[in-house]
């Protein structure tokens, strides 16, 4: 019998050489990455500024909306080689300027954007609200053209701002409360309906890269049943993710039923142990997230009143949520507090006024 050919080990030469060799690697990388971001950068200036002189020759009674079509019919003439620049093109261009032009917040971020995505933006969004929230998000999270059309078919913009207003405890800050939707769309996952939480636990962690889509890119994950000890008590909490631009632990969580005001306990009891015995000291308390199939918001509100820490109850769905009933709930929300900002506003009735001092 022929002895097996034992493969050489890795010599300590080879194992610097490959070292030396991902560090070139990365030089590679960083110098493509500029190098698209230059591209990028040059080619949506331009488009900003062929938008910003269509739109001041449209605005021309020598011109008007003509200038468009005898545009694109000059460059197809004479500049055929150029290309890309049909009239529907150059309509855009004059959109995309016009959309941004007088927003001092948005338009240092437009170049960092591609125009792929730009036209998603413009073509999807329905508010000027709406576009600033997906600008930011791209600019900051380096979306490609995939993962945005899915935060839009998810009405992602939604979900967020509705959480904003969600019920929370005391203690959650409102730039917390930004980071979290009132319902995660799970759709990825492809469970059946009726599903175990174990079972909910593992397909999140098999599709990690969609639900940290939903997270945001500032979320990188820790573990799967965290174990933390109490006393000589072992217990595991079910997912464990770090925020790095708020610096805390998310802890979430995971009910395959309804919200119950019990949960609130077994949350309270894993943030305690997280601050105590794993938060640094330059970081912030934990948050917990409690991540249910449904929830009343008054039994949330309820719940939470008392809660002493940073906890947050918000549901998922596993197909995408219907777009229209969350716009009209983000309508009634926002109309709800454009009506209490007027009456904490509205001066007092002559009754109520302080009869002023009379002038000696």
């Amino acid at each position: 019998m022929k002895k097996k050919k034992q493969q050489p080990e890795m010599s300590n030469a080879a194992l610097v050489s490959d070292s030396l060799f991902d560090e070139l690697v990365l030089m590679i990388e960083a110098a493509r990455a500029r190098a698209w971001q230059a591209v990028n950068f040059e080619m949506v200036s331009l488009y900003w500024n062929i938008g910003q002189w269509i739109s001041g020759k449209m605005q021309e009674a020598a011109w008007g909306s003509k200038v468009v079509e005898k545009a694109a019919a000059y460059l197809a003439e004479k500049r055929p080689d150029l290309g890309g620049f049909s009239r529907r093109t150059l309509y855009r261009m004059a959109e995309f300027y016009n959309a941004y032009k007088d927003d001092e917040i948005v338009t240092p971020l437009v170049t960092q954007i591609t125009w792929t995505n730009h036209l998603v933006i413009l073509s999807r969004a329905k508010s000027p609200g709406e576009r600033r929230f997906y600008l930011e998000k791209c600019a900051a999270e380096h979306c490609p053209k995939r993962d945005l059309e899915r935060l839009f078919d998810s009405s992602y913009y939604e979900r967020r701002r509705i959480g904003e207003a969600a019920p929370a405890s005391a203690l959650v800050t409102q730039t917390v409360r930004s980071f979290v939707p009132d319902v995660y769309a799970l759709e990825f996952l492809d469970l059946p309906e009726r599903h175990r939480e174990a079972t909910l636990r593992d397909a999140i962690v098999s599709h990690l890269r969609d639900f940290i889509l939903e997270l945001g890119k500032d979320f990188t994950f820790v573990g799967k049943e965290y174990p933390v000890k109490v006393g000589k008590s072992d217990f595991n909490i079910d997912l464990l993710f770090f925020n790095r631009s708020l610096r805390c632990f998310f802890a979430f969580e995971l009910k395959t039923r309804k919200f119950r005001p019990s949960d609130i306990g077994q949350i309270d009891f894993y943030l305690e142990t997280l601050d105590r015995d794993v938060r640094k000291p330059d970081e912030n308390p934990s948050v917990g997230v409690i991540l249910c199939t449904d929830k009343d918001d008054s039994v949330v509100e309820y719940a939470l009143s008392r809660s002493m820490s940073p906890t947050m109850v918000a549901s998922y769905q596993l197909v995408l949520p219907n777009k229209e009933i969350l716009q009209n709930r983000l309508r009634q929300i926002t109309e709800l507090v454009l009506e209490e900002n007027q009456i904490s506003e509205l001066p007092c009735s002559e009754e109520e006024e302080e009869p002023e001092p009379n002038e000696t």
